[in-house]
């Protein structure tokens, strides 16, 4: 295995921190559809962006959502999830992509992982077909 240092002078600033999310929609109604899925990935991942986060996968089922993000630490991860359901929240119901009345539940989970972890815990998210 090959080991990176990194050398910093005391005037640099450096962080790595990497965040799994994950929530559902309101009672895990299977709200989210195959045919419009990947669009609402890409709205959530320009938001993710637009917060100066890097992300590593994106993956959503039928009842939720994992997203993987290389973490800018200058936002709360609370308002990050509150930022990317409330405005995908209202992109769904803006597109009508829902016939039913769309919601995300009010909960989520987030967990750190390392930088050993990254490859495992994408291929995770993007394989969740095979987990449900």
């Amino acid at each position: 295995m090959q080991r990176t240092e990194i050398v910093l002078n005391m005037a640099d600033t450096f962080t790595q921190c990497y965040f799994h999310l994950v929530f559902a929609v309101k009672n895990r109604d299977a709200l989210i559809k195959k045919s419009w899925k990947n669009e609402l990935e890409m709205y959530i991942t320009g938001i993710v962006r637009n917060h100066k986060h890097k992300l590593l996968a994106i993956n959503s089922m039928p009842d939720h959502i994992h997203i993987f993000i290389g973490y800018n630490i200058n936002q709360l991860v609370p308002n990050l999830i509150e930022e990317i359901k409330t405005s995908s929240n209202l992109w769904i119901k803006k597109e009508n992509r829902s016939k039913f009345h769309f919601e995300w539940q009010k909960g989520y989970g987030a967990f750190t992982h390392s930088h050993s972890q990254i490859d495992a815990v994408v291929k995770y998210i993007l394989n969740q077909e095979v987990h449900h």
